[in-house]
């Protein structure tokens, strides 16, 4: 069972039912931004927490304890290489005592609900992968969305993954789908994918009925926020950039984990390197909306 150590920051604030945001630690190592963007979005999505009256708290596997909250000096250890640790691999690194492992999403939504922490931003979750019909790829993100008490909040999903499965997973998973003032499900790095959402909310307040309102007190809610407009990738380039980029996988004979890299390594090519500025817009304001969330929880 999840036991993380919660920085004293954290602590004094689930006491006090203040409100808490959790951030995956993931998208600061080197695993996600390059340097120097990864230390940027991390200071841009505490910042940002901060800034709507909330307590940033990133989670992480360091020494091989489970830890929700850090202070700077182990900030700066999650900013360098890491291991991945997805849910599933959180008993392995307490076991094998990783030195330091950055958490995905599915991670960092068992250690918030671990500890009562019922906020969680990123950037983008995992999906539904094409061909999943074939290779059962699907990302541990969503059962984690479905299964824990957390609200995530993030940009959707990005557009090479099967979004209309990913949307029929979280259904039948029993998972709430809401638009953040927007009626379409985000791709990322674009505000629609031209698929609707479910439901659109307009407020913090709205977001913290509804999720007190579930029927299953074990289940959570994904929050889709779209990424702001004068930071939106042109969806006609980037819809012809992820064709090619598919099809050259399909040739080489690229699946599973290693699409991902590759797809965005090509949309940071194709773009310029407007990708990196995309990403930490969206990743910052997931971040203050999410704060916005906890405080409308903690008064509620």
């Amino acid at each position: 069972m999840i036991a993380p150590i919660l920085s004293d920051e954290v602590a004094a604030a689930v006491a006090a039912s203040r409100p808490v945001v959790a951030l995956e630690s993931t998208i600061f190592s080197h695993l996600g931004l390059p340097s120097p963007f990864n230390r940027e979005a991390l200071e841009r999505c505490t910042a940002a927490v901060r800034g709507g009256g909330a307590v940033p708290a990133v989670t992480a596997v360091l020494d091989g304890v489970v830890r929700l909250g850090l202070s700077d000096d182990e900030h700066e250890r999650i900013l360098g290489p890491a291991r991945k640790a997805a849910e599933r691999d959180i008993a392995v690194a307490v076991g094998q005592r990783w030195d330091v492992g950055a958490t995905t999403v599915s991670a960092s939504l068992a250690i918030a609900a671990a500890a009562g922490v019922h906020v969680f931003a990123t950037g983008g979750i995992g999906g539904v992968h094409r061909g999943s019909e074939v290779t059962g790829d699907i990302s541990a993100d969503l059962d984690a969305i479905a299964s824990h008490p957390v609200i995530t909040v993030s940009a959707g999903a990005k557009a090479f993954l099967d979004l209309p499965r990913t949307l029929e997973f979280l259904e039948s998973a029993g998972a709430p789908v809401l638009g953040w003032q927007h009626d379409w499900f985000p791709a990322f790095y674009t505000r629609s994918s031209g698929l609707p959402v479910p439901h659109r909310v307009e407020a913090a307040d709205e977001v913290a009925r509804i999720f007190a309102a579930r029927s299953r007190p074990a289940s959570g809610v994904l929050l889709t926020v779209p990424i702001p407009l004068a930071d939106e990738l042109d969806p006609t380039e980037l819809d012809q950039v992820l064709t090619d980029a598919l099809a050259d996988c399909d040739r080489a004979g690229i699946v599973g984990a290693a699409v991902t890299p590759f797809v965005l390594g090509r949309i940071g090519e194709a773009t310029e390197g407007r990708s990196v500025p995309a990403n930490l817009a969206l990743a910052e304001n997931n971040a203050s909306v999410a704060a916005e969330v906890a405080v409308a929880i903690a008064r509620s």
